[in-house]
């Protein structure tokens, strides 16, 4: 693993409030494929029996009812029973259960009415009127596996089954722990807290040049927002340790006096 992979983080990465990269797996683009041709051919069947029941009730009336009946039938079909379907399963389409899938938020929050309505029009396109050809080589070209009703609803499809696991608290070193007590630090920006966090967790992995110079680096950003310094002497690790194992405890901390508060106010 190279020193650039924690200089720079980009708009892919997934942060909770304590700055812990959330890596949810996208889905595979075979697993992508199997699931479409799923939902494609449930989506079909469903549209030839409505479509076959419409016509039947409407065979006897003028034409222009039978037109409505037809594009009521696609509307329906193509659009708000795809929608409402992943808005009620929070993201599974019938496809995507088989598959193990999820369509989540960019997120990775849970999606809405509104983004599956969105990705359903555009899959209208993408894969009805142009025979899923967008839909391929732009799964196969996005890092993420999205497809054209993905970035325009801000969704991507995740493998469901694949458990996620963050990784261990960083502890607070020994020596360390009474200056971190009276320091006084403000919060890391999300894209350094979270660069520190990965730097801590896979320093093992980095060359000794490499470990060196990074967290030199990290440490002389992140001391713009601790003072007093640490004691003379501490190391960059130590120190970037020490601040992030800091703040993980004050804002412990604080949730709990606001839980508590509320406690308080909301008790009869």
């Amino acid at each position: 693993m190279s020193a650039h992979e924690f200089a720079t983080l980009t708009s892919d990465d997934l942060v909770t409030g304590e700055a812990v990269a959330l890596d949810l797996p996208p889905a595979g683009l075979g697993s992508r494929i199997v699931s479409g041709v799923i939902d494609l051919v449930a989506t079909l069947t469903l549209l030839v029996v409505v479509v076959f029941v419409f016509l039947v009730a409407v065979l006897q009336t003028d034409a222009a009812l039978v037109r409505a009946a037809f594009i009521a039938t696609l509307v329906v079909v193509l659009l708000l029973v795809p929608a409402t379907l992943e808005t009620l399963t929070s993201g599974r389409s019938l496809g995507k259960l088989v598959c193990g899938l999820r369509t989540v938020r960019d997120d990775a929050g849970p999606i809405t009415f509104q983004h599956a309505l969105v990705r359903a029009l555009i899959g209208v396109v993408e894969i009805y009127a142009f025979s899923g050809a967008p839909v391929f080589f732009s799964a196969l070209l996005s890092s993420r596996g999205k497809r054209l009703g993905d970035y325009a609803a801000g969704t991507y499809v995740v493998r469901d089954r694949v458990r996620l696991r963050l990784a261990h608290p960083t502890p607070m070193p020994p020596e360390l722990a009474g200056w971190a007590r009276v320091a006084d630090m403000t919060a890391l920006p999300t894209g350094l807290a979270l660069a520190v966090r990965q730097f801590l967790g896979r320093a093992a992995g980095l060359d000794a040049a490499s470990r060196a110079d990074v967290g030199a680096r990290l440490a002389a950003q992140v001391s713009a927002h601790v003072a007093p310094p640490p004691p003379p002497g501490t190391g960059p690790e130590a120190f970037l340790a020490a601040v992030v194992a800091s703040r993980r405890e004050r804002d412990l901390a604080r949730l709990g006096r606001e839980e508590s508060l509320r406690a308080r106010l909301t008790r009869r």
